[in-house]
Parts: C-alpha cells; structure tokens; sequence
C-alpha cells in the first residue's frame, strides 16, 4: 500500500527534524545529564514537528541502550513506537478523549508500571481540547506521577491550557520553519523519489506550507501526483491557484502604462479560469509587498521569499515604480482583500479595487507639489506619471498639476496689515445715527461691513467732514488714540466707500485749523501704525519665501500680523 510522503519521511532522529533547534539542544542535553522531566508542554503552529518529537523523545527514553540523545531508528523497541505498536507509549487524541471520564481511565493506567520498557509515556495530542474538569482531575497525578511515567503535551493553542498545567510541566515554542529550510526539506524528498523540480516549483509549494513542514509534503504529493516525475513552475502554480507568472507580468505593465482597460481584463480572465477572488487578491498583495521590500533593502535581501527567476522578473520592474507607490498598492490590495472576505458581488469589489490602483498611480506627492511653490524640483520617484485616459499619455514632467500662477492674475492687492484686536467698548445707546447718505454714514457703514467694529465705535464719536479731495476725519479727544491705530483700515474703508483720500483733522471738540496726516502707504509713521508694526510687515514681505508664495499665488496674502503684539 501507497504510504504518502509526510508518513514516508517522518524524521527518526532529532538530526532529521528541519528547524527547532532550540528544542533538540535542551531536550538532548537532558537526556544526557539525567535530568528528565515528567510533563513536557509542546506547542507551535500546524505540522512543524511537535508530535514527531515527542515520538522521538519516547525513543530516547525507552530505546534498548538508552537513555540515549541519538536512538537507533533500526532498534527493535523503536521501531515499535514508530508504527505505534507498543503499549507503554500511548497515543491519545483529546479531540475525541477529552472528557473527566476518559481522564479517569488514564489516572488508572498510570498507577501500573510499564510492561517492559523503561517508561510509560503519554502523548496527548491536541491537548488544548480537554475540558476544563478534565484537566482539573490531572492535576495532582501531573503533579507528582510515578516515577516511570512521562507526560507529552502536544497542542497549538498553548493559551487554551491552564495555567495550572503550564507550571507542573517544561513548556516549549516550536516555530515556523524558514522557507529556505523547507525547500531543501523538499529538494531532498524529490532526489529520494527521483522527481526533477525547479526551484520556483519548489518555493511555490514552500509558499503554500505556510511554513509548516507536514503541509508542505503533502502539497508536494500532490503536485507529483499531477505533474509526474517533472515539476514545472507554472504547472505547480495553476494547480496551487497561485497568480502565473504572465498575469502579474500584466497587472505590473497596466500600473506602469496607466491602461484601465488592460486591469479590467486581468479580472474578467481570474473569473472565467474560476479563480478565487481573495485568494487571488492575497496572493497579488504578497507579490506587491516582495516588490516594496525589494525597493527598500534591495533585490537580493532576505526578508523576501521568492525563487531566483521571481527576483529576476521583479528586478526590471523596480525602477518603473516609487517606494511611495508600492506602498500604496500594497495598501489598497489589503483593503480589498478584507473586503472580498464578506463580499456578496466579489467581481465588481475587484474591479473597483483594482482600478484604483491604476489611478493611485496618478497622484503626485505632496511634497513634490510644495517643493515646486518653493521653486525648487522634486525627484519624480522613478517612473512617469499619467493624466487622462485616451489619447497619448504624457510625462510627469509635462502633465504635472499646474501651478496657480498660471491661471491666477499676477497683479494682487496690498496686503493689509491687520492690528491686534483690544477690548472693545459697547456701542453707545444714546449714540444719533447720522443722516443717511453723509460722509460719516458711508464710512461707519464701511467699516462695520469689513468686520472693523472697533474703528466703527470710535469714529462714531466724532466727525467726517468734506474736503477738496476727499474727507477729513475730526475723531473726539478720547477716540483720537484709537482713530490713530486703526487708520489703514479707516483708509481702505473710505476707498471702498467712495469717498476718496481722507486725512486726520484736530478734534472735534477744538476746531482748530485740520493737521493732516499723509495718505495712507506713504509713511510708516504717518499712517497710523507704529513703527514697529510696519517694520514688521516688512520684514514679512521681504522674505524670499513669502515673494515666492507671491509669485505663484497671488492675492493670497490678505493681512500681516505681529505676532508679538497678540501674544504679549
């Protein structure tokens, strides 16, 4: 009879276990030193040898010349174990013996030595099934066993023991093994059988193990019984579902060409050969994320599992993309793929998500587009960028998002420089609205229209009167100070009141002869602000950075403030 390839080459010997290193050395040392425990706790992901070890470690504890670290498989007693033909080392499934009563029976069975080897061993596979009084009766007897009795706890959910379990026995972490390990484990197994494999065949049946050894095989048995004595790469994936090698040649040549219609096809082809939408998305988010990685450590780093033709194929496409854009692939594809996971329509899901990653590959980084307001160029990250979907596709030199400037008018209006805001006073009651269409009226009626309140309140107390050119300004002793300060807005609100030039007179209570001020913008000094104020915006205007925000967008700068003013 057929025995299957996990059966076939189940390891021997601790020599033949692949990986779990850390496991062998202890358990070896111990042996030799004599100081072996009752309860041991193996635990770690599917098929990466907790239960081959424990069968090994009965082989050292009961082989004829033992205690021995390096049993010999030939031996009449191991060999035994090995079939699982003895009756001191016994196999239990807690999947199907969980219950307090099937602990009972062991607790019984316990208290009997061996019938003839040198220890009664106990193999508890999937251990973490066994109720919770289950474990509660084994409690003492895994405390304080007989002296000829060993307990193997083998499960892959160590959180699902007790606690109480875990500190009567020696708990070990087995591991996933490495990909490289699991495909000279295979590379092995195929000279053994006579099978020729490449290595890309090989690393897709690794990939498909998920690091487990026993899947792993199994997978190889498969793929032997399909492919005959030659395994070929792309036969292996198709028989695997993984994505062929041409399709993603075709996803990487729609990104890099921004070709929508070419994606689509890529998803009517996966679901007209029936392929799993999130198994196929999976898969393509692996390939992306090897691309990002290579990108970042290079070609040939470790931290990527791919055969030499997969690095070899995504060599020449590195340079064709940016860091920042296999990022963001690999991000989109994470997405989708956890939103095909309950998706009822998984076709247009995939469509969209698909698409998505043609116009991703569209957008221009941020800081790209800020360092070209600044004048200075930006690296284009390596591949050319694409706007539109028809006709010729242009570079990203050339279809780059266009500065304001070029539709903005160039000239723009002077900036305004904007006063701390005091406290200001209530309006008073008993103030006499002034005649409508005065001087004074389209003024105050100005000002309170640009949000200046405080101007407004204090020029109410005083006077406008006509001038030849313009108007004068009389404000009231107390509101002279605070007509002073807000005088460029006085200024600009009289402009766009109509009323033309205006200057500041004497009070209105003195009536003396007008001393006016200049017009507003031709001193600092004599137009209101204090000097510090306009020295300060300035200074502002005069920075290289803020003439370049100018240029490429003018009429954007609407008041300047001194900082310093509004935090003191």
């Amino acid at each position: 009879m057929y025995q299957v390839i996990a059966r076939k080459y189940r390891p021997q010997r601790f020599s033949d276990v692949v990986s779990q290193d850390h496991v062998k050395q202890t358990i070896s040392n111990a042996i030799q030193q004599n100081r072996i425990g009752h309860g041991y706790i193996f635990s770690g992901p599917r098929g990466t040898g907790k239960t081959t070890m424990a069968r090994i470690l009965a082989m050292c504890l009961n082989c004829t010349d033992g205690p021995s670290s390096n049993p010999d498989p030939d031996d009449p007693v191991c060999k035994e174990i090995a079939a699982g033909s003895t009756i001191d080392v016994i196999e239990i499934d807690a999947a199907s013996n969980r219950r307090i009563d099937d602990i009972r029976e062991l607790r019984e069975s316990v208290r009997y030595r061996p019938a003839r080897d040198r220890f009664k061993i106990f193999i508890i596979d999937e251990a973490h099934q066994i109720t919770t009084d289950a474990f509660n009766a084994l409690l003492k007897t895994l405390e304080e066993p007989p002296e000829w009795v060993v307990f193997i706890l083998c499960t892959t959910e160590p959180q699902a023991i007790p606690a109480t379990i875990h500190s009567r026995c020696q708990s070990f972490q087995f591991r996933t093994v490495d990909l490289d390990q699991v495909v000279d484990r295979l590379r092995w197994i195929c000279g053994q059988e006579g099978v020729e494999a490449d290595d890309d065949a090989l690393v897709a049946i690794a990939l498909a193990g998920d690091g487990s050894i026993r899947d792993s095989e199994s997978t190889l048995d498969q793929a032997i019984a399909s492919c005959g004595a030659k395994l070929d790469a792309d036969a292996v994936r198709d028989l695997l579902g993984a994505i062929p090698s041409e399709v993603s040649e075709r996803i990487l040549r729609a990104l890099k060409e921004g070709d929508a219609p070419a994606m689509l096809d890529v998803v009517d082809r996966s679901f007209r050969e029936g392929r799993h939408s999130q198994q196929f998305i999976g898969e393509l988010c692996r390939q992306f994320r090897n691309l990002m990685v290579m990108k970042i450590a290079g070609p040939e780093t470790k931290l990527v599992a791919a055969g030499s033709s997969e690095r070899g194929r995504a060599e020449k496409v590195l340079a064709d993309f940016s860091q920042e854009d296999l990022s963001r692939y690999t991000q989109i594809l994470l997405d989708l793929y956890r939103e095909l996971q309950h998706a009822t329509q998984a076709r247009f899901r995939m469509e969209l998500g698909l698409l998505k990653l043609v116009y991703a590959g569209r957008l221009r980084p941020l800081e790209e587009v800020i360092a070209e307001l600044g004048g200075s160029s930006a690296p284009t990250g390596g591949r050319q960028r694409f706007q539109g979907d028809s006709g010729t596709r242009p570079t990203r030199s050339s279809a780059a998002v266009r500065p304001p400037s070029a539709t903005a008018p160039k000239t723009a209006p002077e900036p305004v420089v904007k006063q701390p805001k005091k406290d200001r006073p209530a309006p008073s009651a008993t103030t006499t609205a002034p005649v409508d269409g005065s001087l004074k009226a389209r003024l105050l009626e100005a000002l309170r229209d640009a949000g200046e309140d405080f101007a407004a309140d204090a020029l109410d107390h005083g006077a406008v009167d006509e001038s030849d050119s313009g108007g004068i300004v009389r404000p009231s002793p107390m509101d002279r100070t605070t007509i002073e300060l807000c005088w460029s807005s006085i200024d600009a609100a009289a402009k766009i009141a109509g009323i033309g030039p205006i200057k500041l007179g004497e009070d209105s209570a003195e009536r003396s002869p007008a001393v006016a001020l200049p017009e507003a913008g031709e001193s600092t000094a004599a137009n209101g602000l204090p000097e510090t104020e306009s020295e300060a915006a300035k200074r502002a205007l005069a920075d290289p950075d803020v003439q370049a925000f100018q240029e490429r967008l003018p009429g954007q700068i609407r008041e300047i403030r001194n900082l310093r003013e509004y935090s003191s």
